[in-house]
C-alpha cells in the first residue's frame, strides 16, 4: 500500500509542504494544480524536488470540464489536456485526475462521455499518461461514482480507469456496497476525506470542511472496506480541503494525516480481507484501564502550596523517590508525582509553564503494544537516563511537551511505586477512590489532532462537540473516553486568551492539563473530610441554587446541602452528578470532586460557565 496526500491539504509552500509529508512518513503526493504554477521553477526541477525528499507523484491534479463539450469547446479541451500531459511528463507524473463536468455547455450523456474518454484515452497512451475519471457529487451530468465507473467501462480503454473519493460517495449518502462489483484493476486510485455532518451546499461542505479519516461522521470506514473487497491495490491518498488546515501547522496536520491513514487501514484489514500490501501489523487498539499516575513539575513556594492542597484533600506522602527530588503523594488508586529535579524532562516544563503536569501515566495490559501501536501511527518515542535501580517506562510525547507513559503488570512495569518509591499501605484518606477524567486544554486548531490522537490509539470513542460559554468567548469541548468508562478525557479549545481556557493557556505557554477530576461514592463525606482538613472550594454564587431549584425536582434540604458545600449538579437520562471544584493552584491548574452515579454519561457541562464564572470572580477578588 502506496500512502499519498494531496499537496493542498496543507499549509505553506511547495517545498514547506514536501518536507513535512515526507517527514510524515507518507510514500507520494497528489500535486495540486495551484501549487505547482505558483511554484518558481520549471516542472523538472518540481519533480526532482519531490524525489530529492523520497516521494513519488501519485497523482497530477485536476483537470475541470472535459466529457460531453460541443464545439468549439471540446476541441479546446483536447488541447488543453494535451498541454497537462507535456506537464505531466516533465514532471515524471503519470495519472491526472479528470473531475466530471459542471460546464453550463455541457451535454449529458454516458455514450458520448465515454467516446469523449476513448479517444482522449488514445492520445494519452502515446504519452504513457494515464486518465482517472471521477465523479463531483455536485457534477452537471455524473455527480455518481455509479455512472463514472459506466462511463469507464464503455471506454473499454486500459488507460481510462476510476478515481474514487470517499466524500463523494458518503456526502451524497450513496451505497458503499455498489463499489463492490467495481474490477480493482479499474480502479485508478482512491481519494479518502471525512467531514462532520453538516446540512450544506455539496461543493462548500467539500471545500471548506473536509478532515481526516477518523475526525469527523462519515463512515470512511465501510467505504475503505467496499474498495478492499474490489482487489485494488493502489495508493491510498488524502484530499482534505478545510481552512483550518490551511493556516495551521504543515508538519501536524502531515502527521494526522499519516496517522489517520493507518489507523483506517489497520481498521479494514481486521474486518475485511484485503489486497493492500504493506498494511503495516499492528497491535489492536490499547485498552486503556485508568490513569495510574498524574505527575507534576513544581518547584519552590508552589511545591509548597502544591502539598499544602494535597493534604487538605486528604491525600499523604507515601514515600520519596531513591534517586530523586520527587514525592509520591497517595489516596485510593489516585497517584500525585511532585517533581521538584532542577534538570531534565520536568524542569524543562517548569521552566516552560511553572506549576503543571509533565507526565501522565496509563494503565495499560501491555506497554509493548501499547508503544508499538503509538509509534507506528507517529508518536515520538520519549526517553531519559536512568538512574541506578530504576525501571525503564514505555513513554510517548503528548500535548503540549508533556510525557505520557503506559504502565503494566506483564513487565512489572506497575512495580515502579515500590521499586522507586519503596511505597507503605494504601491510604484512605478523603475517600476519593480514583482519576474520574482529565481535562486538557489546547488551542481550537489542535482538537481534531488531540481527539485522532485518543481514538486511534486507544479503545475509545469521541462524544460531539458542545460550546462552553465564557463570559469573555467560546470555548468548545469534546470528550474522549473508553466503552468502561475507565479512562476520560475532556479536550478543550480556546480561540480567545480572554476565556479563562485561553489565559490559562496564554499564562502557561501551553501547559497540558488545566484540571483533574476525582471520584468518590459520597461526596459530601468527602468534602466534610476535606473540610476539616482545611480544604477551600470553590464558592458558587447562591443565584445558582436558586435557579437549580427551578431546573431540576429536588428538596430544598438538598440544594441547600449543595449549597452549604458549594456543590453543583447535573443530571442526564443516565443519573445525577455532583461536582465541587478547587480554587485555581498558581498557573490556573484546579481539581475537581465528583460523585457520578453509573448511568450519568456526561461531564457536568451545563454548570461550566457558573464554575468559569466563580473563578474569574474569585481571581478578581483577590487581585483587589
Amino acid at each position: 500500500m502506496k500512502t499519498s496526500i494531496a499537496t493542498v491539504s496543507i499549509s505553506g509552500e511547495l517545498p514547506e509542504k514536501l518536507n513535512a509529508i515526507s517527514a510524515a512518513g507518507f510514500d507520494g503526493i497528489e500535486i495540486f494544480e495551484q501549487d505547482f504554477i505558483t511554484f518558481d521553477g520549471r516542472p523538472k526541477d518540481v519533480g526532482q524536488m519531490v524525489r530529492d525528499q523520497g516521494l513519488e507523484i501519485t497523482l497530477f491534479q485536476p483537470f475541470r470540464d472535459f466529457e460531453g463539450l460541443p464545439e468549439p469547446y471540446r476541441s479546446k479541451a483536447f488541447d488543453r489536456a494535451e498541454r497537462k500531459f507535456d506537464i505531466m511528463q516533465e514532471l515524471g507524473a503519470d495519472l491526472i485526475l479528470m473531475c466530471s463536468s459542471c460546464h453550463p455547455a455541457s451535454l449529458g450523456g454516458i455514450d458520448r462521455a465515454a467516446d469523449d474518454f476513448r479517444e482522449l484515452g488514445d492520445r494519452a497512451a502515446k504519452r504513457n499518461v494515464r486518465l482517472g475519471y471521477e465523479a463531483l457529487c455536485w457534477g452537471k451530468h455524473v455527480n455518481d461514482h455509479r455512472d463514472a465507473w459506466e462511463i469507464v467501462r464503455r471506454t473499454e480503454h486500459p488507460n481510462v480507469g476510476l478515481i474514487l473519493d470517499s466524500f463523494h460517495t458518503l456526502g451524497r449518502k450513496i451505497d458503499t456496497e455498489t463499489i463492490r462489483s467495481i474490477p480493482g484493476d479499474r480502479i485508478f486510485f482512491i481519494q479518502l476525506a471525512d467531514a462532520p455532518a453538516i446540512n450544506m451546499d455539496l461543493l462548500y461542505w467539500s471545500r471548506h470542511f473536509r478532515n481526516m479519516p477518523g475526525e469527523g461522521d462519515l463512515d470512511v470506514k465501510s467505504f475503505m472496506k467496499a474498495v478492499a473487497a474490489t482487489g485494488y491495490n493502489g495508493p491510498i491518498s488524502l484530499e482534505i480541503f478545510n481552512d483550518q488546515f490551511r493556516g495551521g501547522s504543515s508538519k501536524l496536520v502531515a502527521a494526522d494525516g499519516y496517522r489517520s491513514l493507518i489507523a483506517l487501514m489497520d481498521d479494514v484489514k481486521r474486518e475485511q480481507p484485503t489486497s493492500l500490501t504493506k498494511v503495516p501489523q499492528l497491535p489492536k487498539r490499547i485498552q486503556p484501564k485508568g490513569v495510574s499516575f498524574v505527575e507534576f513539575a513544581s518547584q519552590g513556594e508552589d511545591v509548597v502550596n502544591l502539598e499544602n492542597l494535597m493534604k487538605t484533600m486528604g491525600f499523604v506522602k507515601n514515600g520519596d523517590h531513591r534517586n530523586k527530588q520527587v514525592s509520591l503523594w497517595q489516596q485510593g488508586d489516585i497517584r500525585i508525582v511532585i517533581n521538584q529535579e532542577m534538570s531534565g524532562h520536568a524542569a524543562e516544563q517548569w521552566n516552560l509553564s511553572g506549576t503543571t503536569v509533565c507526565d501522565l501515566g496509563i494503565s495499560v495490559n501491555s506497554s509493548k503494544d501499547a508503544i508499538t501501536r503509538a509509534s507506528n501511527l507517529g508518536a515520538k518515542k520519549f526517553s531519559q537516563p536512568l538512574g541506578p535501580g530504576e525501571l525503564t517506562i514505555p513513554a510517548i510525547k503528548g500535548l503540549s511537551g508533556s510525557v505520557m507513559r503506559f504502565i503494566d503488570k506483564e513487565d512489572s512495569i506497575d512495580r515502579v511505586w515500590e521499586t522507586e518509591f519503596g511505597v507503605e499501605a494504601d491510604h484512605i484518606g478523603a475517600g476519593l477512590k480514583g482519576v474520574d477524567h482529565i481535562a486538557q486544554t489546547m488551542s481550537y486548531d489542535e482538537m481534531l489532532s488531540w481527539s485522532l490522537f485518543y481514538t486511534s490509539l486507544f479503545e475509545m470513542k469521541k462524544s460531539p462537540m458542545i460550546d462552553i460559554f465564557d463570559p469573555d468567548g467560546l470555548v468548545r469541548s469534546q470528550a474522549v473516553e473508553d466503552p468502561l468508562g475507565l479512562f476520560r478525557v475532556t479536550l478543550n479549545g480556546a480561540d480567545s486568551h480572554r476565556t479563562l481556557a485561553g489565559s490559562f493557556l496564554a499564562e502557561t505557554s501551553g501547559a497540558s492539563m488545566q484540571h483533574i477530576a476525582l471520584a468518590t461514592t459520597d461526596i459530601f463525606s468527602s468534602l466534610k473530610h476535606m473540610f476539616e482538613l482545611g480544604f477551600e472550594a470553590l464558592p458558587i454564587s447562591e443565584n445558582y441554587y436558586e435557579d437549580l431549584i427551578a431546573r431540576f425536582d429536588l428538596p430544598k434540604e438538598f440544594v441547600d446541602k449543595m449549597q452549604k458545600h458549594n456543590v453543583l449538579f447535573d443530571r442526564d437520562e443516565g443519573g445525577d452528578f455532583l461536582q465541587c471544584y478547587s480554587q485555581m493552584l498558581a498557573g490556573g491548574v484546579f481539581f475537581e470532586v465528583v460523585q457520578r452515579e453509573k448511568g450519568y454519561s456526561g461531564f457536568g457541562g451545563p454548570n461550566a460557565p457558573f464554575r468559569i464564572s466563580a473563578q474569574k470572580r474569585l481571581v478578581r477578588k483577590k487581585m483587589i
